[in-house]
């Protein structure tokens, strides 16, 4: 019912620390705004922008109600403060735990959520960004352009690659890559007007897993041995989800599965209702009335040879 009904859906307000949060956060808090996490730095420091270097806790602002701000529109020179999102689509970003200094590739970065979601919480030594399709690849030009100061031009670089090749052509490059896969997205599927498109997506459905899982493979070639990757995706589907890790972690000896029980999961139960996966192979949040977020999977792997 959730899934089918897009007036009950909530919206997360991702805010942006590089540009000036005074007046929003008011206005925010204002209309019954609250934090999804919990902040670890004073209130003033919140409020006004960050030089890049400094490091800050990421902030999302969520509401018990299915409420909407309005997009803020794209004006050259002046970055926008707040990004609209499912709240949920954060859970792979705090997954990878990005730090300081971190050479960092995000595979499958198109719109932009996730890679502007990741400079909230560190400053990495490389941000690459990588978007197979054309069009996608200028929507995500366009969304880092709208949100991240020109001083990071030189930490952030975009390409338009199949991201299926990075691994072979950057082997053991980075320290951490997510890989935000292309999926069958339920909600985008389920609630399409066009019977067409509807059954179109499920067609291509049962070839998504192949790709999937050539885009993991070619993310844990990327990262040197000792290096993490977190798969995501917005899908409620295991042959997308735990079949695709499953089948990873029998091919790939080397790879381990990480634990994110205590480091997420338990912290986040509160705002997020998780499904009960068997197999017990990463984590899946499942919309429900009141707490609409999701679906989101997640999965962390580290390689490690």
């Amino acid at each position: 019912d959730v899934l089918l009904n897009p007036h009950c859906w909530q919206y997360g307000v991702l805010l942006n620390r590089f540009s000036d949060l005074t007046a929003v956060l008011l206005h925010l808090k204002s209309l019954g705004y609250y934090s999804l996490l919990p902040l670890t730095d004073s209130s003033d420091s919140q409020s006004k922008p960050h030089a890049s270097g400094l490091q800050a806790p990421l902030q999302c602002l969520v509401h018990k109600d299915p409420l909407r701000l309005p997009t803020q529109r794209h004006h050259p020179g002046w970055l926008k403060q707040y990004y609209l999102l499912n709240a949920a689509s954060l859970l792979p970003v705090l997954a990878l735990g990005v730090k300081d200094g971190e050479k960092v590739l995000d595979l499958c970065s198109a719109p932009g959520g996730k890679a502007l979601a990741l400079l909230q919480v560190a400053t990495p030594g490389l941000l690459h960004c990588n978007e197979v399709d054309k069009s996608r690849y200028e929507w995500l030009l366009k969304t880092l352009e709208s949100y991240i100061p020109p001083s990071l031009g030189d930490t952030v670089t975009v390409t338009n690659m199949d991201g299926r090749a990075i691994g072979g052509k950057q082997s053991e490059t980075y320290d951490k890559v997510l890989v935000d896969a292309p999926c069958s997205n339920d909600r985008s599927w389920l609630f399409s007007p066009v019977a067409q498109q509807g059954e179109l997506w499920l067609r291509e459905r049962a070839q998504l897993p192949y790709l999937q899982k050539e885009l993991l493979c070619s993310a844990l070639a990327a990262v040197h041995p000792g290096g993490q990757v977190v798969y995501s995706t917005c899908t409620l589907s295991r042959a997308e989800n735990q079949s695709v890790i499953e089948g990873v972690l029998t091919s790939c000896p080397s790879v381990e599965l990480l634990d994110l029980e205590k480091e997420l999961v338990g912290s986040l139960s509160e705002h997020f209702r998780f499904a009960c996966l068997q197999p017990p192979l990463g984590h899946l949040v499942i919309p429900v009335q009141g707490r609409t977020w999701g679906p989101m999977f997640v999965c962390k792997l580290k390689r490690n040879s």
